[in-house]
């Protein structure tokens, strides 16, 4: 099997839509409610299958190398916030537990019928042999990041121009 410009970005195309429904579904079919960063990192996911969508009516490298480049901002959030949730360094005060404010609002700190659940970027609620989905996301993006790269490979050197 060869492959070709159209495979590679329709593979990396449907490498973010199976990355953004295991998201989905970790939310609401699991309960596992995403913190502020994880949602940022769903962004370039989101992105990603519209860039797809245009190479695929469009072929042209360039928009296999903006998917590239939107895979390495996808990988770039994910080890920012691999780093958050192991303590390496500092995340947003937004999200973390230095940045909570447990005694705002209306509600009483125990009331359970009162308000959200605080979901905390610096916390990691769910692991797979050691590894949080941030971590997996770093993964699947930098692998994402290599097939979008070799379809503007195959579309330079098949359709000579960017």
């Amino acid at each position: 099997m060869t492959l070709t410009y159209r495979f590679l970005v329709g593979l990396a195309g449907a490498g973010s839509a199976a990355i953004l429904l295991g998201a989905f579904g970790f939310q609401y079919i699991g309960g596992l409610e995403p913190c502020a960063m994880c949602l940022w990192q769903r962004w370039p996911h989101a992105i990603a299958i519209g860039i797809a969508a245009l190479g695929l009516t469009v072929p042209r490298a360039f928009f296999a190398l903006a998917g590239a480049l939107n895979m390495a901002v996808s990988a770039g959030l994910a080890i920012f916030h691999s780093g958050v949730e192991r303590h390496w360094w500092i995340g947003p005060s937004s999200c973390t537990s230095r940045g909570v404010d447990l005694t705002a609002g209306d509600c009483g700190l125990l009331d359970p019928t009162c308000g959200s659940a605080i979901v905390l970027c610096d916390q990691i609620p769910w692991a797979m042999f050691g590894l949080s989905m941030a971590n997996y996301n770093i993964f699947g993006s930098l692998v994402l990041m290599v097939i979008w790269l070799m379809a503007a490979k195959r579309a330079l050197s098949r359709f000579g121009n960017i």
